[in-house]
């Protein structure tokens, strides 16, 4: 599994997307790189124990997995919510 490598339906999302990630994993403690926010799925996985590294994983398994991307993708997905709720009350 090639993490990382998702595609976008709008590929101009992909910056404004990578800039939600660092800045919600930013807000939540990470230490977040701005020129490569993808790298913070390495501290998250540091944090919960789990070994990834860059290039192939195959090793891990699905629940491995989930847990580095539910932690980002969950905190961007309430983050989105926050924001729509916002512009519904506009």
């Amino acid at each position: 599994m090639k993490m990382g490598k998702n595609k976008i339906l709008v590929p101009a999302a992909r910056e404004p997307l990578n800039q939600l990630k660092a800045n919600v994993m930013k807000e939540k403690g990470y230490q977040v790189d701005q020129k490569h926010p993808d790298n913070i799925k390495y501290e998250v996985a540091k944090e919960q124990n789990i070994p990834l590294k860059e290039g192939y994983n195959g090793q891990l398994t699905s629940e491995q997995a989930g847990k580095i991307g539910g932690t980002i993708g969950g905190n961007m997905v309430k983050e989105m919510i926050k924001m729509a709720q916002q512009q519904l009350k506009k």
